[in-house]
């Protein structure tokens, strides 16, 4: 089983574009906290995780979230290999979400709401992810 469930705050409002097919992509990267202790003192270590989120679940994301949101996201992790410009062998991981659920206010003044999420849980299937 893959499956991934974290929750934090974004980094920056959520990247959108748009595939050949007319299908909204997002990208964002959510930051999450843990207590450590080192050398007998407690410490917050930040962890960064990308994010994929697709269709209307992006449409969401880039009307309703901005740096700083707070957001719980549900997903699978998927890795990369990729080679950089300097021709060294790269890995990537990112969480391909099938959910994200806004755990804060809109920052966009409006006082929207985000929509209630439909029955059925993704807004998208497999067959529709470009890769």
């Amino acid at each position: 089983m893959n499956k991934v469930i974290l929750a934090g705050n974004l980094g920056q409002k959520p990247e959108i574009r748009e595939t050949k097919g007319g299908m909204k992509v997002g990208n964002f990267s959510v930051a999450t906290n843990e207590r450590v202790k080192r050398d007998g003192e407690y410490v917050d270590e930040t962890q960064w995780h990308r994010v994929v989120v697709f269709g209307k679940e992006a449409e969401n994301c880039e009307r309703f979230l901005d740096k700083g949101s707070k957001v719980l996201v549900e997903g699978r992790l998927r890795v990369s290999d990729y080679e950089d410009k300097e021709g060294n062998k790269r890995k990537s991981i990112e969480i391909i979400s099938n959910r994200v659920e806004f755990m804060s206010k809109p920052q966009n003044g409006m006082g929207e709401r985000a929509p209630a999420r439909p029955a059925g849980g993704s807004s998208y299937n497999d067959d529709e992810i470009p890769f």
